[in-house]
């Protein structure tokens, strides 16, 4: 679209001009996309029809296996960040990390924030529970020892 703007501008037709024909163009494309295109309901309460959907889209690509798994996964994970109101998804809310060692069956789906840390002490308590949490964004470092 550049490239022929670049074109209508050194024959001498106004940018104005061009920019309205581009907006022109993008309403009679839409509205076509309108008059063709299908409706699919998403109903929260059944899955099944987005579940067939993933599986399909998932068989050509690279997971050859747990098919069901994976789509179940994806659909689990976009319906709880869809905001169904407004028919969107917001996919920077949602994060695969993948870990070295494991199958493809161990896969799961975590609702909430993955803390992958190590332990700076060997006496640190693996599991905790009801505890408040800082999430910080910054390097955190606790401060050296002061050794001589």
């Amino acid at each position: 679209l550049l490239e022929q703007a670049e074109q209508l501008l050194d024959r001498g037709i106004p940018p104005i001009r061009i920019a309205d024909g581009y907006e022109q163009a993008a309403k009679i494309a839409t509205d076509h996309l309108d008059t063709i295109s299908e409706s699919f309901p998403v109903d929260p309460n059944n899955k099944e029809p987005l579940i067939e959907t993933a599986m399909t889209t998932l068989g050509s690509k690279i997971i050859n296996r747990c098919h069901r798994q994976m789509a179940e996964i994806a659909v689990d994970a976009i319906m709880a960040v869809a905001d169904m109101e407004r028919k969107d998804v917001d996919f920077e809310l949602i994060k695969v990390d993948s870990k070295v060692g494991g199958k493809l069956e161990d896969t799961q789906l975590v609702r909430g924030v993955v803390v992958d840390k190590d332990f700076s002490h060997p006496q640190m308590p693996k599991e905790l529970k009801d505890v408040k949490l800082a999430i910080l964004t910054c390097p955190f470092e606790p401060p050296k020892p002061k050794t001589k």
